[in-house]
């Protein structure tokens, strides 16, 4: 069960299952009550974190960075309930459906920009986000979110999505998550981390602070 939830985020019964639910147009065939959308923990590596019970430190209104938001499942959420919202994918495909699902939310901005060169964006996004939230399927996922603590505020939060299989198929998730570990502490401090396996297998969730 999750620790607090973000204003904007809530529990509600979809099809008698108790799930977590944000405000806004539905993306991605997902169920509806009234205004409210359930948001799938498995199609969701932020929703399997706060479903796991990790403390995001998300309250609501947060300026938030979004770096490998695809086509825009897991963003359009954080964009239902957060402040402004960067949501940046380097795929052109997706971007493509990102851009519809920013046509009703006004505070979502998609950047069809690469995580990995955050100079190329920095002209557009604000210094001194609240939160980083990272999701890239790519080598070097520390390395990504060390390039863009640029932007985050001293007392901001990286919550951070590590898939052991994009780093180094041949080894074990463990040493994986291990190294990346080692390699954020170089300019951050991790809070939490959890084995996300309910719901994404070999993927580790990090809380962590510069």
């Amino acid at each position: 069960m999750s620790k607090q939830l973000p204003a904007g985020v809530e529990r509600h019964a979809f099809d008698g299952t108790d799930r977590l639910a944000t405000r806004g147009e539905p993306v991605y065939g997902e169920p509806t009550d009234g205004e409210w959308r359930a948001w799938n923990p498995h199609r969701s590596k932020l929703g399997a974190m706060l479903e796991v019970g990790m403390d995001t430190g998300l309250e609501g209104g947060e300026t938030v960075l979004y770096l490998g938001a695809a086509s825009g499942t897991t963003v359009s959420h954080v964009a239902d309930f957060a402040g402004p919202t960067y949501a940046v994918e380097f795929a052109a495909r997706p971007v493509r459906d990102l851009l519809e699902t920013a046509d009703s939310r006004e505070r979502l901005f998609p950047l069809l920009k690469d995580a990995r060169k955050p100079a190329t964006y920095a002209h557009v996004v604000e210094s001194d986000v609240d939160v980083i939230v990272q999701d890239v399927a790519t080598r070097g996922q520390a390395r990504v979110a060390l390039e863009n603590r640029q932007f985050l505020a001293d007392d901001g939060r990286l919550l951070l999505a590590v898939k052991a299989r994009s780093e180094d198929v041949t080894r074990e998730p463990a040493a994986v998550f291990e190294d990346v570990r080692e390699e954020l502490s170089e300019r951050y401090e991790v809070l939490e981390a959890r084995q996300l396996e309910a719901y994404h297998a070999d993927h580790l969730g990090i809380v962590a602070q510069p």
